[in-house]
């Protein structure tokens, strides 16, 4: 039994987080880091990825916002619409990122996997 050599053996590390996110940033980084294969992160992606990670969290706190102003006791149509713009902005961007990531699932689907949909079947008392 042959062994292979050591050196051609290399380890792929998952990127950390930089440090300019904030803890609510890095917690969604990790988890998308986590949800990924080990090498799916090349060192040129890590913007787009933190940058995702701010739209991610930004759209959440804009949520929580539009939530509050419906559960307010005034309703200011306005700033409704514009918290509305706001989360509809932020989920855009989110998912222009997401998809050049291929972390949708549109970006990894595969076509193979469908190919048999079209394809007849004999059933077996017609052969």
């Amino acid at each position: 039994m042959a062994v292979a050599p050591s050196a051609d053996v290399q380890a792929t590390y998952r990127p950390y987080a930089p440090a300019e996110l904030t803890k609510e940033q890095a917690a969604e980084w990790n988890a998308i880091v986590d949800r990924m294969p080990a090498d799916w992160f090349p060192k040129e992606t890590h913007g787009l990825l933190a940058q995702y990670c701010r739209h991610v969290v930004a759209a959440r706190h804009v949520s929580q916002l539009i939530e509050q102003h419906e559960q307010a006791g005034e309703f200011d149509i306005d700033h409704y619409d514009k918290l509305l713009k706001m989360q509809e902005r932020e989920g855009r961007a989110a998912s222009s990122l997401a998809t050049r990531m291929r972390l949708t699932q549109q970006a990894t689907y595969s076509g193979e996997k469908s190919k048999g949909k079209n394809q007849k079947v004999t059933k077996p008392w017609e052969s």
